[in-house]
This record gives C-alpha cells, structure tokens and sequence, in this order.
C-alpha cells in the first residue's frame, strides 16, 4: 500500500513541476520591467518639480517679499503678473497684514489686465470678507468699474462705440455696484464719480430701448415700437432718449390708427420738449463726444 501512494506522489509532483519552474513573467525579466517603470516615473515627476520650482519662485519667497514684487509690478504697469503675486500672496498668508490689501491690488491688476472674470472674483472675495473695511466703499465703486468697461477694449475706443450699442446686462450690474457707493457711503470721494456713472449708464440703458423701438417701427411692427417706448417713458422719466420715445409713441399711434392717443403723446412731447429736434425733423441730435472720451482719465 505504500509503494502505491509512493508511486502517486512521484507521479503528481512529475505533474506540478513543470507549472512551477515556468512563468508568464520570468523573475528577471519582471524585475527589468518594474525597474524601468520607477525610473520612468521618477524622472517624471523630477521633471515636474523642476519645471514647477523654475516656473514660479514666488513659493518660496516670505510674506515681505512677495508684496514687495507685486507691488513693483504694479508699478511697472505688469498688470497680469502683479495680480498673480497678490493672488498667491493672499492665498499663502490669508491672515498676515497684508491680505486684505493683495485681495484688493489683485482685483485692481486683473481689471487693468483686462482679466475680468478674475478681477471679479478677487473683488467679490473682498466684499463678501471685509464687510467693516474702511476701503469697502472704494470696493464696490472698482466693483462698477470692472463691469462698467466690459469688453470694450482699444478696439471699442478706435470705433467709437457707444455704451447702449453693447449688452445692456454689465451696464445694469455696475449700475447696483454704483449704488451702493452712492447710497451707504455719501461722503466716500468715490461717489461723486459713482452717481455721474450712473446718470450716464441710465442715459445709455433709455438709448439702447429707443434703438430697439425704433428697429420696431421702420420694420412695421408699430405695436411693439409703442409698447418699448412706453418703458423708456416709465423707466427713464429724465433720459435725453425720452424724447425719440414720445415721438415714436406718437408716430406707432398714428399708424396704428388710435389718434386718441396719439394726440396726447403728441400734446406731451410738445409740453416737455418745445424747442426739441424731433418736433422740427423728427431726428434728436446726439452728442458727439463718447463716454470713453469722458471717462478716461
């Protein structure tokens, strides 16, 4: 009986043997492939660090420093670079001495870089933290400035083109930013500039209706000619567009065939603007001068 078992044993292990001195990896050459797969990877990730250590040295510099080179770009007129240092230096140091002003410079750097969706973030980060800063005013008047030159650039200034021409909605945002300034802090030196801002963007806003009613009314759409003059009459009383809306009023009426109404837009545009150009020629004389010939300084 044991010879039998004996014989069994020689036989299975006849069997395995083969299975055990073959591998789908050989030792050697799985020890040649892991070898090279790390060296691979850490010369990756040396290049990496070495690229990233040469890419920005602002890592390492110390709080003093950092404001020291963002502020000297900020001098040089390095705009995109100066807003980078006040970010990073912000995001390093966010409760050193000068956090609240890198939040600040950045927004003012990003917005001169003509980075709007940064500047705005900055500056929003600002407002939403530093609530009882003395430069909130000063906040939320760059705030009105950033979306009040949306995406005009050198090329809006070369054409000349005007603020009611573009998308009224960054118009319509700086105008609130603006607001606050002039409604919570009346004694800021920023508010005089803020309320003139907004008497010109109310102008612009009234414009950028008459030029959508008056689209209306050449096209024969005299109902929707009447009904857009209507709001510029009921939301921008004092506007100088006011007047091309009463005459628009007048002449849908007309053409529509209600001269009930036509006769009393008419009696109030005569009340209102006696001496005006529409009455004469039914053309409004514009100003020449744009609003970045004003603003700009």
């Amino acid at each position: 009986m044991s010879d039998v078992i004996s014989d069994a044993s020689l036989r299975l292990a006849a069997m395995v043997e083969p299975f055990a001195q073959k591998s789908l990896f050989p030792r050697k050459t799985f020890s040649l492939t892991l070898f090279i797969a790390a060296s691979a990877t850490l010369l990756l990730l040396s290049g990496c660090a070495g690229s990233d250590g040469q890419k920005d040295d602002a890592d390492i510099w110390s709080e003093t420093k950092l404001y020291s080179e963002a502020t000297d770009k900020l001098n040089d007129g390095d705009f995109a670079k100066c807003g980078k240092y006040f970010e990073k230096l912000e995001g390093r140091f966010p409760f050193g001495p000068y956090s609240q002003q890198a939040q600040i410079n950045a927004a003012y750097c990003y917005w001169k870089a003509q980075e709007q969706a940064q500047a705005l973030v900055a500056i929003d980060r600002f407002i939403k933290l530093h609530q009882g800063s003395p430069n909130l005013d000063y906040a939320y008047y760059l705030k009105g400035l950033i979306t009040f030159n949306d995406d005009l650039g050198w090329l809006g200034k070369f054409t000349g083109q005007d603020l009611s021409e573009r998308d009224p909605k960054a118009a319509k945002e700086a105008f609130e930013s603006f607001k606050v300034v002039v409604e919570r802090f009346p004694d800021s030196k920023y508010a005089p500039d803020a309320l003139d801002r907004m008497r010109y963007i109310v102008n612009s806003l009234a414009e950028a209706d008459v030029i959508v009613a008056r689209f209306y009314y050449q096209r024969g759409a005299y109902l929707a000619s009447a009904n857009r003059a209507q709001l510029v009459i009921r939301d921008y009383d004092r506007a100088p567009a006011v007047e091309e809306a009463l005459y628009l009023l007048v002449k849908s009426y007309e053409k529509l065939g209600m001269n009930d109404l036509s006769s009393d837009a008419m009696r109030v545009l005569q009340l209102n603007f006696p001496d005006g150009q529409m009455l004469a020629s039914g053309q409004r004389v514009k100003k020449e001068r744009k609003w970045w010939q004003f603003w700009n300084k």
